[in-house]
């Protein structure tokens, strides 16, 4: 099967996995005769693109077509589903169609059921959320293996901290970080990770920190970073409805009388039920209506942004009403 589609929101680790199918397939001599790409805005490219995968390739190497951002997981016109279902299970052996989007294919329409029965590979590459840090870690420490820089579990921690899962940085700043340590048989340590690696200074996390303590200065402080920083509003929100929504399960397991951390944990959708211990500190100040009162506000949020009727202004004001609400006694 020589079909690939590849979709989600990580588009660095989608360009990654793009460029190791272009380097498996491709003959460098002859890259110019045997690779094409086709944009969504150009007239009848998916058709363009089930036409010139059945060309045979030039020289040697094989023929990779990728049809950029595509659609036709989302909307499938008849025309095109039958040009899909004429051509899919006769493409060459050595012709190779690439299909990528940021958009999750729709499982009900015929065109994904089609792709998916003759894909060589069906993959999804989605952010990690910010909130869940165990990932993080795991995806600092796999990219450490990658580039081949030797971490200290601290180091690895902070460097995540201060990425969070946006991949393109983390990568640059891991080679950043193999340079500095080149020809050294120690591990990067936390000192060089503070020294080198780019921050803003303030991550979404640290505000859900400061809101959960009803200390609105520093909440109002570190959302001004986070924009300053071209953070995206809805990247925020995100993360502080999946903090919020954490801290609210482990405070209502903890109310329910579970001690269990693997229990709570798993109810919470942790990764590591170790950190069970920390999130139970970090909700002992906070009333379990508390947080029942905050969920309906950041939803609230997320749904104006979602519309795109917010602004900073509007993400300002929920800051400081939720804020208050666990400032209260």
């Amino acid at each position: 099967m020589t079909i690939y589609f590849y979709w989600g929101e990580d588009d660095f680790a989608i360009e990654k996995a793009v460029a190791i199918l272009r380097d498996r397939i491709l003959d460098p001599l002859w890259t110019s005769f045997n690779y094409t790409g086709f944009l969504p805005d150009q007239s009848d490219a998916a058709i363009a693109a089930l036409n010139q995968v059945m060309t045979p390739p030039f020289g040697a190497g094989g023929r990779l077509v990728w049809l950029m951002n595509t659609t036709v997981c989302q909307q499938c016109p008849e025309n095109l589903l039958a040009e899909l279902t004429r051509t899919l299970p006769v493409i060459p052996d050595n012709s190779y169609l690439l299909l990528t989007t940021r958009n999750k294919p729709d499982e009900r329409l015929k065109s994904t059921k089609l792709i998916k029965k003759y894909a060589a590979e069906f993959r999804e590459f989605p952010l990690i959320p910010p909130w869940k840090t165990e990932l993080l870690i795991q995806a600092v420490n796999q990219a450490a293996q990658i580039v081949g820089v030797k971490l200290t579990a601290k180091s690895a921690e902070v460097l995540a901290e201060a990425v969070g899962n946006d991949t393109r940085l983390l990568y640059n700043e891991m080679e950043k970080l193999r340079l500095y340590a080149e020809g050294s048989h120690q591990p990067v340590d936390v000192d060089t990770v503070t020294l080198l690696v780019r921050n803003t200074t303030q991550n979404s996390l640290q505000l859900a920190a400061a809101m959960r303590t009803g200390d609105t200065v520093k909440a109002l402080t570190v959302l001004a970073d986070l924009v300053n920083a071209a953070e995206p509003e809805l990247r925020i929100i995100a993360t502080l409805v999946g903090q919020f929504r954490t801290w609210l399960w482990v405070k209502l397991m903890l109310e329910s009388g579970e001690r269990n951390p693997q229990a709570i944990a798993q109810a919470a959708e942790v990764g590591n039920p170790k950190r069970i211990y920390f999130l139970q500190q970090e909700v002992q100040s906070l009333s379990l209506q508390q947080l029942i009162s905050c969920l309906p506000l950041l939803l609230e949020l997320e749904f104006i942004f979602k519309k795109g009727s917010g602004d900073v202004s509007v993400l300002q004001t929920k800051v400081i009403e939720i804020s208050q609400v666990c400032r209260r006694n």
